[in-house]
């Protein structure tokens, strides 16, 4: 896809200011987020290898809501509200984990096969008119997009072609679907989540939050492609000679894909509105998601990606590939965002 990119300067919209204190702090604006933003909105909620065999399974909370994404017999990723038609017990505690050909509730032992059918119900022969083929799973729409999965807790979703639309397509020579992750951390953040993706989405702070990333990645080098609606990102320059944004500047990691060579001096970044942050480096790509915990507190996921073959290749040192993990927290009473951090984990 051929890519139109453009200087902040040129797509800066005078008048533009932050808003105010309270977005980031009331605990009423955070309710309000969850109902118009986290049920309405297309969620990523990992990779699609993170369930590579039948029965496994992992659970995501959104908003509120508990999901269970699994791999049905068939091999088909499919989701559902992680809720016992029965009483409404939890099916699934914990975030991962290896199903039988079933899924039993621990309270009154209902069973569902991994398609979502209702398939055990003891005593239930005796109460009249009941039917099990009446009381699936409730199913969540489930998408991939790039060998990541998407669900949304909308009672109508708008079309994940439609939402997707200006991402199709956009980072195919990435090969991100066959990528494989070799590192994961998860870590807590004192801010808002949205203070997390524009933390992200700008580096005015790079040169003295993080000097070691300036010295690969001039701060002020980059050009975006993707400025309008619930996307932002584009690229920034890799300085010569680091060939990409590692500690050391040396690559950690065999080529992502056939680059070609104005590809192989940039590292691309790239906001998924409203939790998914995407880095695309020559070598590796890193991807966040951000799950909001409070009005003032997020827990953050992130995963390395590598070329299938890399691990075994001469060179690579996937921990060479460290990133900026902000601590951020905000003043209550001014409304200010004070940010530090540093490079490295």
């Amino acid at each position: 896809m051929t890519s139109a990119f453009r200087k902040t300067t040129e797509t800066y919209r005078q008048g533009a200011r932050t808003m105010p204190g309270r977005y980031y702090t009331s605990a009423e604006v955070f309710l309000e987020e969850a109902e118009r933003v986290f049920r309405r909105r297309w969620i990523c909620i990992g990779r699609a290898t993170a369930i590579p065999e039948p029965g496994d399974y992992l659970t995501a909370n959104i908003a509120g809501e508990s999901i269970i994404v699994l791999r049905d017999t068939a091999g088909v990723a499919r989701a559902f509200y992680n809720v016992c038609r029965h009483r409404g017990t939890r099916l699934c505690e914990g975030p991962t984990g290896q199903l039988p050909s079933t899924i039993q509730c621990p309270y009154h032992a209902w069973t569902y096969g991994l398609d979502g059918r209702l398939v055990g119900a003891p005593h239930m022969n005796e109460v009249a008119g009941f039917n099990k083929a009446d009381y699936p799973l409730h199913a969540a729409p489930l998408e991939h997009w790039e060998g990541f999965l998407f669900t949304n807790l909308a009672t109508d979703p708008a079309p994940f072609v439609e939402a997707f639309g200006p991402l199709q397509g956009r980072f195919a020579r990435f090969n991100l679907p066959a990528l494989v992750t070799v590192r994961r951390i998860e870590y807590d953040v004192r801010a808002n989540w949205k203070l997390v993706l524009q933390n992200y989405s700008e580096c005015l702070h790079c040169p003295t939050i993080h000097p070691e990333l300036s010295d690969k990645l001039p701060y002020t080098s980059g050009a975006n492609d993707l400025v309008e609606g619930p996307y932002l990102g584009g690229y920034m320059e890799i300085k010569a000679p680091n060939a990409s944004a590692t500690m050391s500047g040396r690559a950690c990691a065999l080529p992502l894909g056939d680059l070609p060579p104005d590809e192989r001096r940039r590292a691309y970044y790239y906001t998924i509105f409203p939790t998914m942050m995407l880095s695309l480096h020559p070598d590796y790509a890193v991807f966040y998601t951000v799950w909001p915990k409070a009005a003032n507190e997020s827990r953050v996921v992130c995963e390395w990606l590598v070329h299938p073959d890399a691990p075994r290749a001469p060179g690579y040192n996937i921990q060479d590939a460290e990133v900026p993990i902000p601590r951020a927290r905000v003043s209550p009473r001014r409304g200010t965002a004070n940010t530090c951090g540093r490079w490295g984990s």
